[in-house]
């Protein structure tokens, strides 16, 4: 194995190993429990990713990655913005049912819980997130809407609504309070919201 391979496979190991951890204990999450999870050190953290603040920014544009690498399968180019919205929402519905979406929760709230205790970290993961969504506003972007095509200004301001609503949704359906939000709930309230998507007012 080369050096790059044994440095690519070390930072995966880590990442995985983090998602546990920090799943599980949020800002309190120990870089030696970390790296004995995946087999090393705790030098090996410092070496790849600077810090304990630099692994969770890493887990989280890792994470992110993947997520909106799916939905890009998940939504075909050709469908118009209400369509595209549905096939969204749709599929972030089936992601409450899959494997392992309670510690993807238990993730995103610990993260949120990190966030809080640490400003400088919250700051950072911010910046991380932001530039992930952007993904998703191209993905959005263009798309026939009302008799024209959705703008980069729209899609931001659709993406960041639907966020909203689809946090908040499937923490519902985790908790159990919103037993009857299946996929049609969800494409019905997304397809609401992006009837309401409009340019500011001059």
């Amino acid at each position: 194995m080369t050096r790059a391979e044994t440095k690519d496979r070390n930072r995966r190991a880590l990442l995985d190993a983090a998602f546990e951890v920090v799943s599980r204990d949020g800002y309190r999450a120990k870089l030696d429990e970390i790296a004995d999870r995946a087999g090393l050190t705790t030098g090996a953290v410092y070496s790849l990713f600077g810090s304990k603040s630099g692994l969770v920014v890493a887990l989280v544009s890792d994470y992110l990655r993947l997520y909106y690498e799916e939905i890009e399968q998940a939504v075909p180019a050709d469908l118009d913005l209400l369509d595209a919205v549905d096939a969204f929402a749709r599929h972030y519905r089936r992601t409450c049912d899959a494997p392992g979406a309670r510690a993807t929760q238990s993730l995103q709230l610990t993260l949120l819980d990190m966030a809080l205790n640490d400003p400088e970290l919250g700051a950072q993961l911010a910046e991380s997130i932001r530039a992930q969504e952007t993904h998703l506003v191209d993905l959005l972007t263009g798309r026939p809407y009302d008799g024209g095509k959705l703008t980069p200004y729209q899609a931001e301001r659709l993406v960041t609504a639907l966020r909203a609503l689809f946090v908040g949704l499937s923490q519902g359906v985790m908790l159990g309070l919103t037993p009857s939000a299946d996929e049609q709930y969800f494409a019905d309230a997304a397809r609401a919201l992006a009837t309401l998507v409009n340019e500011p007012a001059d």
